[in-house]
């Protein structure tokens, strides 16, 4: 079980789960690892709970993969498996598999709603804080009791592009540098209510920021350092009402300053960015 450990003075909390010391970690791999989230290995992860594609329950043929974590941080903590490739993620997969992986999102989010706060967020990257190189997301349900430090929808602006039914743009208290937001125009809507149609005008959206992005990071070497682990990112769909979907590539490092202030530097103006973005 996660235990919940509040700071009075500021309503903020903190989740001890000692579980999570035996994650594995494949930047460190022995000779013989094989990887839990491939096809053919299915029995190396919990029983799955939801997948899209042909096969039987824990075999291959599937296209997306949902099993718990074996290593969770809250009561409930799903794995979303993005695809069978151990290599591409949402900027390198085929649009319609990136809208099978949103589709999943939605749907998971539908199923776990009434448990708690439903937080849907990938890490891609060993400094994103990939424990495992084969992409994927994750799902974890947060009890509705603990407040969740997280930014409500940022004004619109900086706006990169726009679509039909989402706006593509870099907020004025952007955090880190080239950060950017999608966000349904439509106000006081939650993910689970997106319709199939929308699903998969984000997942051209969501492919096509994280390939800017990519290309932003390969032609800026004097900025953001050597490209041996490719660009790094975090994204996340906020919880509750008048959702949106935050990218956070991890261009820059937070050192001191940061931690010891509760500020946060950002090297790159919002505006820039954007310009730099929608000329892409």
């Amino acid at each position: 079980m996660a235990k919940y450990v509040p700071d009075v003075k500021t309503s903020r909390w903190v989740i001890i789960s000692p579980g999570r010391q035996a994650r594995p970690e494949e930047a460190l791999p022995t000779r013989d690892f094989k990887c839990p989230f491939c096809p053919g290995n299915e029995a190396m992860t919990p029983p799955e709970v939801y997948r899209l594609g042909g096969g039987e329950p824990n075999q291959p043929g599937w296209r997306v993969r949902v099993v718990p974590n074996k290593f969770p941080i809250t009561d409930i903590h799903e794995v979303i498996i993005h695809s069978p490739d151990d290599t591409r993620d949402i900027e390198h997969l085929p649009v319609e598999q990136v809208n099978a992986v949103l589709t999943v999102y939605r749907d998971r989010y539908r199923a776990h709603e009434t448990n708690g706060q439903v937080l849907i967020f990938c890490n891609h990257g060993a400094h994103a804080g990939a424990s495992l190189k084969h992409p994927h997301s994750q799902l974890a349900v947060i009890p509705r009791q603990i407040n969740l430090d997280t930014l409500v929808r940022e004004p619109v602006n900086n706006v990169v592009e726009e679509s039909a039914g989402f706006v593509i743009y870099c907020p004025d208290f952007s955090q880190w540098p080239f950060e950017v937001w999608i966000a349904p125009k439509a106000m006081d809507t939650k993910f689970s209510d997106t319709e199939d149609n929308e699903l998969t005008d984000l997942s051209l959206i969501l492919h096509n920021s994280l390939v800017k992005l990519e290309k932003i990071y390969l032609a800026s070497p004097a900025l953001f350092g050597p490209k041996n682990e490719g660009l790094v990112y975090n994204y996340y769909i906020y919880h509750g009402t008048s959702w949106y979907l935050r990218i956070i590539p991890r261009l820059v490092f937070r050192a001191g300053f940061e931690l010891g202030t509760g500020l946060n530097v950002n090297i790159t103006d919002p505006s820039e960015a954007a310009k730099m973005l929608s000329s892409l």
